[in-house]
This record gives structure tokens, C-alpha cells and sequence, in this order.
């Protein structure tokens, strides 16, 4: 791996950021050779760790031998976006990198049109279970609980020293994962994300002109309405958001101000629990397969942030999963949802609907 750090760089013209990765285009895929069936197993390519990288005792593709590990288990990303090489000499926020004859070298950009900066962080898989077969969804509640457990010391660990911290899932190769091993990923930043920022600018416009929390605001709203709201328990609230785009996209929040992740107590760690293990039930259970989705916590900023007044978050967990019409029909971003604006193809109000008539009992345990 070379021991450069990665770059993101500017687009002016629709006002984000993107990260150049280069050393990601070597990372081993896998995820096409799995697949799904209606026993609710998720099949990897092997079981043993000679061929599934993430199991216990599994040979990675960097040459490192995963610890025989018999609950959680995380260790540092082989082929990370994010690294903390000490290689960069100019101002921050304005270094940068240019390949020239194949090499690389620094400089400082200062034109609005060619913005680059350098990205420093830590990117970690977290492996939620030794078996190879189990999800979040059919995984007991206790084994859940050491997941959340386990993302609240990454946060705790992480978070005076990087600016973001994201905690996400890809499940299922439709949406990119190159291992069906159950796993997750952290990749914490010293920089504010695109999509956190907005959100940062959102929330904190929002409070400034209404005095309110905004999705406090929005959940107190969604309750008298009950028309999204899928589940809710004495700690938290499943709906599917007025605004979702993916066909069963849907946010769980917190019924209480909560910022952070850091910020949940004991009981609201354990009911959390319970909840995301039946919320995922019920996605599998629409189609009787293994739901793919993405899924990522968004809270308060930390590092510097840390200091600040951050009153106008709202911790939320958001799951985008790109199903339509059945197991091997997915949603896909094309032509207009490309270059002018997103449109879904159900109601959310029916994508919710559809949700709450869900089983609880997982359809493999019928």
C-alpha cells in the first residue's frame, strides 16, 4: 500500500466534495459469488477460514490472520480510504497531491475551480459474529447488544481525535458488499463529510429559526399524523421518513433529545436492541430473503465539535434499501434521478403500511 495519504476534491459546480481513493481499486470482491435463499442462510463463498477472509482464524488478502474470535471482533481496513500517513507540509485544507510521470508530489492549490484536500483518518471493519450464516436479524438480542456495545467504545475511542465517525452496514451484494460475512464498517475523518455538513447546516438553521430540535419537532409531528410511524418502543421510534427515496427507506430515532451515540443510557442501549433486531425481521420477512440495505448512524459532530454548542442534533439511524418489487428486483439511480431529482416509485405511507403488517417471527423460524 503506498504510503500516501488519500484526497477528496471539490466540485464547484453542485457544491460537494468527492474522495479519491486510488489504493480501493485493489480490494478483493466476493460479493457476487454469494447468494440467497428461503432457509434465511446467508451463503459465503466458504465458511473456512482458508477462503472467507473474515472469519475466525481467516487469511486476509494483506497476509494478516484474523484473531479466533468468538463474539465481535475489529481490526483496521486493508485497503482504507482513510490513513494517517505524516507526509503532507502545506496549509491545511488546502494540500494536495498531483501525479506526475506516475509519481506523486505536494502543492498548494489555491483556485476556487481545483480544490483538493488531504484526508487523514482510520477506516475499521467490525465483524458483529464468529458464524458466517448469521445477521443482525438472526442473531439473539444479546448478541446484538455486544454490536452496540462494541459501536459505542469505537465512538468513545474515536471520537475526541476525528471530526466524523461513521458507523455504516453494507449488506448483500446489490448494494456493494464484498464479503457476506455479518459486518460492518467504521471510517472516522478529520473532516466534516458532505452529507454530515448539510445536515450540521440543516438541523442548526432549523433551531435557529424555530427554537425546536428539528427531527424532535418532525417525531412529535409524525405521532399525531400516524401515517409512517412502522414501530415504536418506550425508547425509540421506526418510521419511514415523509421525504424517503429508497422504496422501504426508513429512520429510527430517539424518542428523547440524544446528540450522540455516547449520549444513550443503559436502558436505551438495550432496547435498541430489541428493536433493530425486529426492524430487520421485518424487512426480511417482505420478500423472505435477506434484505440488502445500507445502513449508517448520523449524530453530532466530534473531535472540535466536541466543544461546541451542538443543541440541534438528533441522533438517527438510517437504513436505504434499494428492493422494489421482489428479492431480485432492485431500485437502481438512473437518467432524470442522475441529473435532475430523485423520484420513488411507492408511497411512503405504503412503504410503511407494508412494514407494520410484517411478522415479527423471522420467516426461516416458520
Amino acid at each position: 500500500m503506498s504510503n500516501l495519504n488519500n484526497f477528496r476534491r471539490y466540485n464547484p459546480l453542485i457544491d460537494e466534495w468527492i474522495i479519491v481513493a486510488v489504493n480501493r481499486i485493489n480490494r478483493p470482491w466476493q460479493g457476487a459469488k454469494t447468494e440467497n435463499n428461503k432457509s434465511g442462510e446467508v451463503h459465503v463463498e466458504s465458511k473456512t477460514p482458508e477462503k472467507n477472509q473474515l472469519a475466525p482464524g481467516g487469511v486476509r488478502s494483506s497476509g494478516a490472520v484474523n484473531q479466533v474470535y468468538t463474539s465481535t471482533y475489529v481490526f483496521d481496513n486493508d485497503f482504507p480510504s482513510f490513513t494517517e500517513f505524516q507526509n503532507c507540509a502545506g496549509e491545511r485544507g488546502k494540500c494536495a497531491l498531483m501525479r506526475i510521470s506516475g509519481n506523486f508530489k505536494f502543492f498548494v492549490e489555491d483556485s476556487d475551480l481545483f480544490k483538493q484536500e488531504e484526508v487523514r483518518g482510520v477506516c475499521r471493519v467490525i465483524c458483529y459474529h464468529p458464524d458466517s450464516d448469521l445477521t443482525l436479524a438472526t442473531m439473539d438480542l444479546k448478541e446484538v447488544r455486544t454490536v452496540i456495545d462494541l459501536w459505542n467504545q469505537q465512538y468513545l475511542e474515536l471520537g475526541p481525535k476525528y471530526t466524523w465517525i461513521q458507523i455504516f452496514e453494507n449488506r448483500g451484494a446489490v448494494v456493494g458488499c464484498s464479503n457476506m460475512h455479518p459486518h460492518g464498517q467504521l471510517w472516522a475523518s478529520n473532516h466534516l463529510p458532505t452529507i454530515p455538513q448539510k445536515k450540521h447546516q440543516s438541523q442548526k438553521k432549523y433551531y435557529e429559526k424555530h427554537g425546536k430540535v428539528m427531527l424532535i419537532d418532525y417525531l412529535d409531528q409524525e405521532m399525531k399524523k400516524n401515517e409512517r410511524i412502522i414501530m415504536r418502543n418506550e425508547h425509540w421510534t421506526w418510521l419511514v421518513p415523509y421525504w424517503a427515496f429508497w422504496p422501504y427507506e426508513t429512520m429510527l430515532v430517539p424518542n428523547r433529545h440524544v446528540q450522540r451515540f455516547t449520549d444513550l443510557e443503559e436502558p436505551e442501549k438495550q432496547s435498541l436492541a430489541s428493536i433493530l433486531r425486529e426492524l430487520l425481521i421485518k424487512y426480511d420477512n417482505i420478500f423472505q430473503c435477506s434484505f440488502p440495505y445500507m445502513m449508517g448512524w448520523s449524530g453530532a459532530p466530534t473531535g472540535s465539535f466536541l466543544s461546541e454548542n451542538c443543541d440541534f442534533w438528533q441522533l438517527h439511524l438510517s437504513f436505504f434499501p434499494p428492493l422494489l418489487r421482489s428479492a431480485t428486483v432492485p431500485k437502481f439511480l438512473a437518467g432524470y434521478e442522475v441529473f435532475a431529482e430523485k423520484q420513488r416509485d411507492i408511497s411512503p405511507e405504503q412503504a410503511a403500511k407494508t412494514l407494520r403488517e410484517m411478522d415479527g417471527v423471522h420467516y426461516s423460524k416458520k
